[in-house]
């Protein structure tokens, strides 16, 4: 797969590989809204999968800019519709539980 990439594909990759989110800051946030300590472990887990979320947003902006054929940087507008489509098309996002009878029912 690295042979098929081309330079700039592989000075992405590079940067996302060496990118983290500060773990100190994660565990403040995530402290903060469960008002509760959490585990390094836990910490590292979140901002790990927080890293992922991220990563599929970013990218799912860049191929909107694309397909509306803006150039230069993206622009919160193109990660603000990301996100949108992304909550729009992930059902599990919703906050809601399964009932008996096979249909969910909206916690909030």
């Amino acid at each position: 797969m690295w042979e098929q990439m081309t330079d700039e594909q592989r000075q992405r990759y590079g940067v996302y590989r060496r990118a983290a989110l500060n773990k100190s800051a994660v565990k403040k946030l995530v402290s903060q809204v469960l008002n509760q300590q959490i585990t390094s472990t836990l910490t590292f887990v979140i901002a790990g999968f927080s890293k992922v979320f991220i990563g599929e947003i970013v990218e799912r902006a860049v191929q909107l800019q694309n397909e509306h054929g803006d150039e230069g940087p993206l622009t919160p507008e193109h990660l603000r519709e990301a996100y949108r489509l992304y909550l729009k098309e992930s059902p599990a996002t919703e906050a809601t539980t399964a009932v008996a009878n096979g249909f969910t029912k909206r916690l909030f």
